[in-house]
């Protein structure tokens, strides 16, 4: 929904009525991801994809039949191998979508707002499909929300309040994963399906240490869609010159800095330095924070001894464990550029939990 904000915003502007398919869930090789959206009015008019172009024409029908019903439903599209093909999409795959006669003020704040939320909405099961939970974890909230359009039933709402622990469970575990879902719950014998649409904090990538490595790791993690801040303690590393994408650059020693950023889970530390007096202490912050990942750079040896200070200035083996050094996965290249591509790909593996080895 996030990339589409400017064709929810000329829809409304219309004043027309619309309702928003999201897919839910895909097999095989389906083009768009669980997630992806499309925006259509009752004349046809649609904004997003949900299948690069194969089913886009009977999904904006589909919407267009949720307008008259007053109510969502679930659809589900078989995208063959030849529909794939005739829009230049390599093989087919199934999807279901979720087809609803509106907007859901919800879904439209989540995808306008800084992230840290997911929309727990029942698809499938008894109740009314539709019925929603709304988890914020930044606010540590969880609200209710009822279907869209003209639903007066609860049944919905009833079940999901009933699972709302293990719902609430599952959707901190997709937002930290920043990838929407669908979930499977059983309760008393009945089981239920839950899609959770995620909107995740933008990531921050925190570099303490503006060397050469860091001057060609800050554009590339732009790229992928991280905030960028690059601190240092001195002055001559730190100029707009070297680093004229950053979207924040902070002069001050590691605990000067480290207090005008904040180390949550949406935080990924980079310690580039290579200077002890810096890299320890910054090092002793950022492993003892909530952020998500934390790598210094420097050979076996260094790290060896590196490993063997911080424990004597306290740092407990579950903390020490957490630092990801040498920096970076093994490919094998020793200059910057790769040096912060095998960075940003450890980044990446963290990110989303896998293990960094070859595709499975």
């Amino acid at each position: 929904m996030r990339d589409i904000q400017e064709d929810h915003r000329r829809f409304m502007a219309t004043g027309r009525p619309f309702g928003r398919a999201v897919v839910t869930s895909v097999w095989g090789s389906a083009p768009r991801p669980a997630g992806a959206c499309l925006l259509a009015d009752a004349a046809g008019r649609i904004a997003g994809s949900v299948s690069g172009g194969c089913v886009e024409g009977a999904t904006a029908t589909a919407i267009a039949q949720a307008l008259d019903a007053g109510s969502p439903k679930l659809v589900e599209f078989g995208v063959s191998d030849e529909q794939a093909w005739e829009v230049g999409l390599a093989c087919g795959g199934t999807i279901r979508i979720l087809v609803e006669p509106e907007v859901r003020q919800a879904v439209a704040r989540a995808a306008a707002g800084p992230g840290g939320v997911a929309i727990a909405t029942l698809i499938e099961g008894p109740g009314d499909i539709g019925a929603a939970l709304v988890i914020d974890e930044r606010e540590q909230t969880v609200e209710p929300v009822r279907p869209a359009g003209h639903s007066k039933g609860d049944g919905g709402a009833a079940l999901l309040d009933e699972e709302r622990s293990r719902i609430v469970d599952t959707a901190r575990h997709a937002l930290r994963r920043g990838t929407s879902t669908t979930e499977t719950f059983e309760t008393q014998g009945q089981t239920f399906q839950v899609f959770l649409e995620v909107f995740p904090r933008q990531p921050t990538l925190v570099v303490f240490g503006g060397v050469h490595i860091a001057a060609v790791l800050v554009p590339m993690a732009r790229l992928l869609g991280y905030r960028t801040v690059v601190a240092d303690g001195r002055a001559s590393f730190l100029t707009r010159e070297r680093f004229p994408q950053a979207d924040e650059l902070i002069l001050g020693w590691p605990d000067e800095a480290f207090r005008q950023v904040e180390l949550d889970s949406a935080a990924y530390v980079c310690v580039l330095t290579h200077d002890p007096k810096f890299d320890d202490p910054a090092l002793e912050i950022a492993l003892r924070s909530n952020a998500a990942y934390v790598g210094a750079i420097g050979s076996r040896k260094t790290q060896k001894a590196r490993r063997a200070r911080l424990e004597k200035a306290g740092l407990s083996d579950q903390e020490l464990d957490r630092l990801r050094g040498p920096i970076g996965l093994d490919l094998g290249g020793r200059e910057p550029g790769e040096i912060a591509l095998a960075i940003l790909a450890e980044m990446t593996a963290v990110r989303y939990g896998a293990s960094g080895g070859p595709r499975a």
